[in-house]
């Protein structure tokens, strides 16, 4: 029967991203996922036939849904410049909300102040599967946001983008202060 399901590449890429987020050897996945380290190789070359069962199991050892070694993940980035979001204003007083980002359903968000100087870059590794970081600019001006595609802010940038990614904090001006939500799902 001819394989009509996710391109092999995606799965290839997909099971070698996955495999080095956790820190495991061919051998030892193959040893937690039941298959053998032979066939897992094809898979991560891109020269397997990988069953609906043996992706379940890789995800279950990688601790990570079917849907990620299927589906390559995008980085998506949202950014709202300061004075472009959607603002609700006040009868009362000189005040105006602006919603950048709701809160979907059972996420749990830490909320941090993040002083920054020029310099090296603050280069982080990815974090759980499906955190989501947002930052906004209160001082100064950043360039932050995925490793491979940052964006630069300035006071009162939004931005939003995966935080499951390699990604990165650098300072373009003294005194750069960012308020930093990251979201875990």
């Amino acid at each position: 029967m001819p394989n009509t399901g996710a391109p092999l590449e995606v799965i290839a890429a997909s099971l070698r991203r996955e495999r080095d987020r956790v820190g495991l050897s061919l051998s030892e996945l193959a040893k937690r996922a039941g298959i053998a380290k032979s066939t897992l190789s094809q898979l991560e070359a891109g020269t397997g036939n990988p069953s609906v069962e043996t992706l379940w199991a890789l995800g279950v050892a990688l601790g990570v849904p079917f849907s990620r070694l299927v589906d390559p993940p995008t980085t998506r980035v949202q950014v709202i410049r300061a004075g472009q979001g959607p603002a609700i204003y006040s009868e009362r007083a000189h005040y105006t909300a602006t919603l950048l980002a709701s809160c979907p359903p059972g996420a749990r968000r830490d909320i941090y102040v993040l002083d920054l100087e020029p310099g090296n870059p603050r280069e982080s590794e990815p974090h759980m599967p499906g955190t989501v970081e947002h930052a906004i600019v209160s001082r100064g001006r950043v360039l932050t946001g995925p490793k491979s595609d940052p964006v630069e802010l300035g006071p009162g940038d939004y931005a939003m983008y995966p935080g499951d990614v390699p990604h990165t904090a650098q300072a373009l001006e003294p005194g750069t202060s960012v308020v930093l939500i990251m979201e875990h799902i």
